[in-house]
């Protein structure tokens, strides 16, 4: 069994790289796989090994400047869900290219859990989904609106498109794990938006505290590893990964003509050319390979 710590802390270190070798290491000599990602703006990442290394990994964290409070959302994986471990440095933890953004500064009200259904249910709440449109595919709340964005990056500019339709409204937006919605809630502020709330712990917490006979959330989570998704409880769902462009896939998926494992599926099988194609079922051919050999490819899950 492997758990599974996704994490993020929004704080200012003065210098980043200085943080990225001592990490590595650290989580080199404890078995520990993922990513982490370091800003001057904090820290970001999702990783997976044995309790006590994940236990070092975390206190290492929390002792780095201004992390002292820092929450993680944990689960458990019954497979390793990452194969190798990388902490990498970047200009954001999680990318909105918003310079003014500043989540240290403000963010919107925290809503708990337990509170969350309340909250949205309320006739003058309109509920945003601040993901991707291929994980708000396989699950998301019900009534919320989905902005159809294919990045993060995008979302200033459907909102500067699409604001007028809520004149009036109190704006409760939702991710993952929380950290999409420390900067689209800020940014909601900075464009002089109220009335904003967000989803303390994201729906991994929703889906770990709430029961499933009282829950609103309809179909499952995206996870950005190896399990693809989770649902209530935080199970592993149901869903796998067309490794030709990366969108999840229900079990059935795999029955239609378009599906060939690594190299396209019903949603890409448009997107790409037949070059594409060939170099995706050269390196299928050469993951097969590696996994006989016992050893795992670089390009493979």
């Amino acid at each position: 069994m492997y758990i599974v710590a996704a994490l993020y802390h929004f704080t200012r270190f003065a210098d980043p790289a200085a943080l990225q070798p001592p990490l590595q290491e650290l989580c080199k000599r404890h078995g520990i796989s993922g990513t982490l990602l370091l800003a001057g703006e904090g820290i970001n990442g999702t990783i997976a090994g044995s309790r006590g290394g994940i236990d070092a990994v975390l206190g290492h964290i929390r002792a780095l400047p201004g992390c002292a409070d820092l929450e993680w959302k944990e689960s458990t994986a019954t497979t390793p869900p990452f194969h190798r471990m990388k902490v990498r440095l970047k200009r954001e933890i999680v990318t909105m290219g918003q310079p003014d953004v500043d989540p240290v500064a403000r963010v919107g009200q925290y809503v708990d859990p337990a509170d969350w259904n309340a909250l949205i249910s309320a006739p003058d709440v309109a509920v945003i989904d601040t993901r991707n449109d291929y994980e708000v595919a396989i699950g998301t709340f019900d009534g919320a609106v989905d902005p159809q964005t294919k990045s993060f990056g995008e979302f200033p500019a459907w909102w500067e498109e699409n604001k007028h339709r809520f004149h009036n409204k109190k704006i409760a937006m939702f991710c993952t794990g929380g950290i999409r919605c420390e900067k689209s809630t800020n940014y909601l502020m900075g464009q002089g938006v109220e009335d904003v709330y967000h989803l303390k712990g994201g729906i991994l917490k929703y889906l770990e505290e709430v029961p499933q006979d009282q829950s609103k959330w309809d179909g499952e989570c995206f996870v950005f590893d190896a399990r693809v998704s989770v649902g209530h409880g935080l199970q592993e769902g149901p869903h796998i990964l067309c490794h030709a462009c990366r969108r999840p896939l229900r079990p059935e998926d795999c029955d239609h003509p378009s599906y060939e494992a690594g190299v396209a599926c019903h949603q890409c099988v448009n997107e790409t050319t037949d070059a594409d194609k060939d170099r995706f079922r050269e390196r299928q051919k050469q993951i097969a390979l590696a996994k006989k050999r016992g050893t795992h490819h670089i390009g493979g899950a």
